[in-house]
């Protein structure tokens, strides 16, 4: 008799994880399916999609199980899961994290809101949604959150066995990281606890939600004649806020020294400047704030900084927009004139 709760079609329970790159879901992705198929017995597959494979861009790990006596044949992506982990709440602005989800299917989350305005962010209208603060769980055990969320994983995935998954957890880490057992089993005891749940009613006859694959702006069909590139190239419109995992510096001006050390490290267009005069009159470069939109949380500014001016914070919803410092890109927002 199958253990699996559900199957597609194809006799597979499929599950995708949504994160970023940093937060380890490629080797969460690799450890649930290892404890499926050497714990328990079934047949499955795992494997990971992401692009330059660098620190804040998206990634997508995906697990198939299935039953003894079936052949995985399918390698393709999972585009209609069961189960969708979802690692990290801004993805929201750059992913439809939940495309193609199964009608009564599970949603978990890493965040610490309420279930009817996370419900609300993914557009969900009905199935079942988890919540577990993943990222409190790892700074407080200093660990990482994939192994928070992989115990919450296990409390969804009630066919598992999580002394399996701790076996797992033993096995990837003794050799050459021993003294991060303990904390990564305590990390994954706390996600598995700490999970709460809330059911939405799936109404009769309810279906899955559509799949949409992300198309490129400009392609074969879509091009300019001639590939011509109509403004100067720049990155002024990226949003780099859904690159980061938890983390921002929260800016001081009564401790700032205007040394501009944070804007000698900073990759990126975070630190907004304005022309001002010293106490002698003389003319200086005051630093005004941050810009947020451009700040991927490496926290580079934090470490150079002299003063207490620049402190790491876990970010708080809203507190980006509230304490942005926009730039002012005339020139390249209004075309070189």
């Amino acid at each position: 008799m199958s253990i699996l709760p559900k199957k597609n079609e194809l006799g597979f329970f499929e599950i995708r994880l949504e994160s970023i790159g940093g937060l380890g879901a490629n080797l969460a992705g690799k450890m649930l399916a290892e404890a499926g198929v050497l714990g328990l017995g079934l047949n499955g597959s795992n494997f990971s999609s992401y692009g330059s494979e660098k620190k804040g861009s998206p990634v997508k790990s995906f697990v198939r199980y299935c039953d003894p006596e079936t052949e995985i044949r399918d390698h393709s992506p999972i585009e209609q899961p069961h189960v969708i982990g979802v690692f990290h709440e801004a993805l929201y602005k750059m992913v439809d994290v939940v495309s193609g989800l199964d009608a009564d299917g599970i949603v978990l989350v890493n965040t610490k809101r309420d279930f009817d305005s996370v419900k609300e962010d993914l557009k969900l209208d009905y199935g079942t949604l988890a919540t577990v603060d993943a990222l409190t769980i790892a700074n407080e055990e200093k660990t990482k959150v994939n192994t928070a969320m992989l115990g919450a994983l296990y409390r969804v995935l009630e066919f598992l066995d999580p002394e399996e998954m701790k076996n797992v957890i033993r096995r990837t880490f003794e050799k050459k990281y021993p003294h991060l057992v303990e904390p990564n089993i305590r990390t994954f005891e706390r996600g598995y606890n700490e999970v709460t749940f809330k059911k939405y009613e799936v109404p009769e006859g309810a279906k899955s939600k559509e799949f949409t694959r992300v198309q490129p702006r400009l392609g074969y069909e879509t091009q300019v004649i001639g590939g011509i590139i109509t403004s100067q190239a720049n990155s002024i419109e990226k949003d780099l806020s859904g690159s980061r995992i938890g983390f921002l510096p929260a800016y001081d001006s009564n401790t700032c020294i205007h040394c501009a050390a944070c804007d000698t490290v900073c990759p990126d267009y975070c630190f907004v400047w304005e022309e001002g005069e010293d106490k002698r009159g003389r003319k200086q470069m005051f630093l005004k704030g941050i810009d947020y939109q451009y700040c991927k949380g490496c926290l580079k500014c934090v470490d150079a900084c002299p003063t207490e001016a620049l402190q790491d914070m876990i970010e708080e919803l809203g507190y980006a927009e509230e304490n942005r410092v926009k730039h002012s890109f005339p020139l390249v927002t209004g075309g070189t004139q």
